[in-house]
């Protein structure tokens, strides 16, 4: 009788024990059926449409006209005709007279959507080691008369070198810094407003990068390669001016000191 009052503890401890796995079995199975059921049921994830064209602004779909010229008579179709300056602040120009540029009187910067009124094509050997922003000195420049039609005195006329003549060849640059059709009605969609702006080089709030840089020129330093949502700080002629965007529409703009 003693042996037998022993084992009857034991014996419904062990019954607690297999009813306690039983359970966490039972509970273990459901969770799965549970896991399973939802991935079954759950909506897809909708898969991105390779083809899908990306939404474009309208800038994106201005469409900016390249001529691609390879010759001196390429360049020189351009005579008599109005182009506008797309490399703005880059472009240094100097008085012309008779077939020349005098490269020791610098007139100016060429600030972005500036009107020329071409009068000439020529070649011309530059000082000794002078490279013009974007244009390599080569054996010699070749540059573009014109006149200024929104100047005080529109009949001056100036010179700017827009490509170089090197080893038997030609290098132009015309078609990256200028516009052959006039930008205020490629870009009509910016409005009069953001346009007079632009007239007078000022940066205003709600300016985006594109409009930031034909009113102040192409010459900057960005913060990241998010255009649009960073800051840049534009030369400015000298003026330097640091504008932070956000969405791509000018936030802040704060005047620097050079």
């Amino acid at each position: 009788m003693p042996e037998d009052d022993d084992d009857q503890p034991s014996s419904g401890n062990g019954k607690k024990i297999a009813l306690a796995v039983t359970l966490l079995m039972v509970l273990l199975v459901g969770l799965r059926v549970y896991v399973q059921y939802r991935r079954n049921h759950e909506e897809a994830p909708v898969a991105k449409d390779p083809y899908a064209k990306p939404k474009l602004s309208d800038d994106d779909l201005v469409v900016i006209r390249h001529l691609h010229p390879d010759s001196l008579k390429d360049e020189r179709d351009l005579i008599g005709k109005t182009i506008w300056v797309s490399a703005g602040d880059q472009l240094d120009y100097y008085p012309y007279a008779a077939h020349h540029a005098d490269y020791a009187k610098r007139a100016g910067t060429l600030p972005g959507a500036e009107p020329l009124l071409i009068k000439d094509v020529f070649e011309q050997v530059p000082p000794k080691g002078r490279a013009v922003a974007r244009i390599p000195a080569g054996q010699r420049h070749v540059l573009l008369a014109f006149t200024l039609p929104n100047a005080p005195n529109p009949k001056l006329e100036y010179a700017t070198p827009v490509g170089d003549y090197e080893d038997g060849g030609y290098t132009f640059q015309t078609d990256n810094i200028f516009f052959y059709d006039d930008p205020h009605i490629l870009y009509k969609h910016w409005g009069p407003d953001m346009w007079a702006h632009i007239a007078k080089h000022e940066a205003v709030p709600g300016m985006s990068e594109n409009q930031a840089m034909m009113s102040l020129g192409e010459v900057m330093v960005p913060s990241s390669n998010s255009m649009g949502d960073r800051t840049v700080t534009y030369d400015n002629s000298g003026h330097p001016v640091k504008i932070l965007f956000e969405k791509n529409k000018a936030v802040t703009i704060a005047p620097q000191t050079p």
